[in-house]
């Protein structure tokens, strides 16, 4: 099959395979290399920015439009859609023939106080009683899709009760809940929330904050859930002026809010630590009196007084570039201390994904990507690594240095017997053949180093994008 030829652009993130691609498709009958494993069954979907239409501005990788592609695994047989999030704003635009809004590196609309700067609702993307749900990574009206189609049947306000939830969200398979913060650059400054099975507002309560933060990502364990609020925030100064810029502030403590599932504002435990700034959380869970978190914080580096680098910090977020650490916290609900060490400072890695079963329960396995040593360059996902929590050992696996892996998902085997028993689900960007794939991978012991068992090859290529998930056949005919 001739391919075409990657776009070329001036603009990073939006050259070669970082380029949007503009149709909508559904593919099926389509060519394997291997064999896809017949007790693999689910579907696997990953969001990601892709523009609709060409940008005229100063483009962050972070500004295109939402779109989800879907692959399903359904007896050996897969298939392929991809459709975008039909946001609002986007509808908005289309309506209007044009691009309205802007994005990170351009002021924000001062005429729409209500969607200052455009919700893409193109971070991720989870499971909740029987629907999709997208969200954006600066906290906004999530969206509703369908799993089949991948029709935007709206937005997910679970009745009207809510109008924002940040990215990683996390709806916990065991009880059907949807657990949810959101963050906002005016009081409050967050909020955290529980949708039950049945879609409906649970529980939702202020968090006291001291001014703006910049949280990713959030934990639960069976009873309680963690929030964060680093020490990197809004810079004062850009936000008064409409623009959107960070400071890292290392003469402030991490600080880490243990809250019952069901807790109030007065029940919220504060922990410190030491500084840093992290993106995603790999797991969390109980352990006698200490909570137990594990996750990807950003490397720090000191000065030549030996302080933390702050500016290195922030030029490293800026740039997206890749420089991380595998660590665990540790919050004794006892005593109120906390206790943290690195588990992994060798490896650098980040997008974990683990069995979604363990999700709040204590887990061994976590699979992540894996990037170059020390991130300094334009970002490269070109690894995979499986990591035993217990002991700080992995295993990898590459293709080459120049090949793209998107954020796996692990994918049960029918009627698994154990933690790892079961494949991990990506897609891939393979540059020897210039096509992208499915790759999949067996999961169980060391076998993920033996390479894939199977390469799903799609007849044309899907933009390199941001966070995944994976639903297996019992949880998708849980809700039929």
């Amino acid at each position: 099959m001739k391919r075409d030829a990657l776009p070329v652009h001036d603009i990073p993130a939006l050259n070669g395979n970082n380029a949007p691609v503009l149709q909508e498709d559904t593919f099926t009958a389509l060519e394997v290399i291997g064999k896809v494993p017949t007790d693999l069954n689910g579907l696997y979907v990953r969001n990601g920015p892709n523009a609709f239409y060409p940008p005229d501005w100063r483009y962050h990788a972070y500004d295109g439009d939402g779109m989800l592609h879907a692959v399903r695994f359904a007896q050996g047989e897969v298939s392929y859609r991809n459709r975008w999030v039909q946001t609002s704003a986007l509808s908005e635009e289309q309506a209007a023939g044009r691009a309205l809004w802007k994005g990170l590196k351009e002021p924000m609309r001062a005429d729409r106080p209500d969607e200052p700067l455009k919700n893409t609702s193109n971070t991720d993307v989870k499971y909740h009683a029987g629907r999709l749900i997208t969200m954006w990574y600066r906290s906004g009206m999530p969206y509703a899709l369908d799993p089949e189609t991948l029709q935007t049947l709206g937005t997910a306000d679970f009745d009207g009760a809510i109008s924002r939830i940040s990215a990683h969200s996390r709806p916990d398979e065991h009880t059907g809940e949807l657990l949810f913060f959101d963050y906002s650059i005016t009081a409050p400054y967050m909020q955290y929330g529980v949708v039950g099975p049945d879609r409906k507002l649970r529980h939702k309560i202020d968090i006291d904050m001291p001014g703006p933060g910049l949280p990713h990502d959030m934990a639960v364990t069976e009873h309680y859930t963690i929030l964060h609020d680093f020490p990197l925030r809004p810079d004062p100064e850009a936000l008064a002026a409409g623009r959107y810029k960070v400071r890292f502030n290392p003469d402030q403590p991490s600080r880490f809010a243990v809250v019952p599932r069901y807790g109030q504002a007065s029940e919220v435990r504060w922990f410190e630590a030491a500084p840093t700034y992290m993106l995603h959380v790999v797991n969390a869970w109980e352990e006698g009196d200490e909570v137990v978190m594990v996750g990807t914080p950003y490397r720090t580096y000191q000065d030549v007084q030996g302080r933390i680098d702050a500016r290195r910090l922030e030029q490293t977020i800026h740039l997206r570039q890749r420089d991380f650490l595998l660590h665990e916290w540790r919050f004794n609900l006892a005593t109120g201390q906390t206790r943290e060490r690195t588990i992994d400072d060798v490896l650098n890695t980040e997008f974990p994904a683990i069995n979604s079963a363990f999700q709040g329960r204590k887990n061994r396995w976590s699979y992540h990507i894996v990037f170059p040593q020390g991130g300094r360059e334009e970002p490269r996902f070109p690894g995979l690594v499986k990591y035993d929590l217990e002991t700080g050992g992995y295993i990898a696996y590459s293709a080459g240095p120049r090949y793209f892996y998107n954020e796996a998902g692990f994918a049960p085997r029918d009627n698994p017997q154990s933690e790892d028993d079961g494949y991990l689900v990506m897609l891939a960007w393979n540059p020897d053949e210039e096509r992208s794939e499915v790759q999949i991978f067996d999961a169980r012991g060391a076998r993920l180093a033996e390479g894939p068992v199977a390469r799903v090859v799609l007849p044309r290529r899907v933009p390199h994008g941001f966070h995944a998930t994976f639903v297996s056949e019992q949880t998708l005919r849980r809700w039929m």
